[in-house]
């Protein structure tokens, strides 16, 4: 997915096959059971071209990412804690992306009626699950950015996304 990611164009299984071959060797066949696996997961969408397949992914690694984040967030008993912790783990460089982030959502976030403070597990909202872990008051009042990104979910290379199990 990396390849197909990063040349954000239909790809082939030779393509794929030449530049991983630069790195190590690896067959043709095996490329391409991975690149079909992709496929019937839903991962990537394919083109007849010729004798071959073009690929090409379905959503942005951006979006890939989001949706990660989203199950994990969405699995917690507390999902004010979660993302106290979880910003408490940031880098500097991850806050500024944050911040970024909610600047580019806000305007958005704005122009909705503001809802009431969410209660989470245990009736706390975020500002009180803040200070319970001790973390100051402020890093519990980033929002999520609305609802995850569309795409498949799970991780494209140990088989956990859509049509797992298929």
């Amino acid at each position: 997915m990396t390849r197909v990611w990063q040349w954000n164009r239909p790809v082939t299984v030779r393509e794929v096959l030449e530049d991983l071959q630069q790195e190590r060797s690896i067959a043709y066949t095996t490329v391409m059971t991975v690149m079909d696996n992709l496929h019937q997961k839903g991962w990537v969408r394919r083109e007849v071209d010729g004798r071959a397949y073009r690929y090409t992914a379905v959503s942005t690694r951006a979006a890939y990412a989001a949706a990660l984040m989203n199950e994990a967030w969405s699995r917690s008993d507390n999902p004010a804690a979660a993302l106290v912790a979880f910003f408490g783990m940031m880098s500097a460089e991850q806050r500024e992306a944050l911040q970024d982030a909610m600047r580019v959502v806000q305007p958005k976030l704005s122009g909705a009626a503001e809802p009431p403070p969410a209660e989470q597990s245990g009736g706390q909202t975020a500002e009180q699950a803040a200070e319970q872990t001790g973390e100051p008051a402020g890093a519990a009042t980033g929002e999520p950015a609305g609802e995850a990104a569309e795409g498949p979910a799970g991780d494209p290379a140990d088989g956990t996304g859509p049509g797992a199990g298929r």
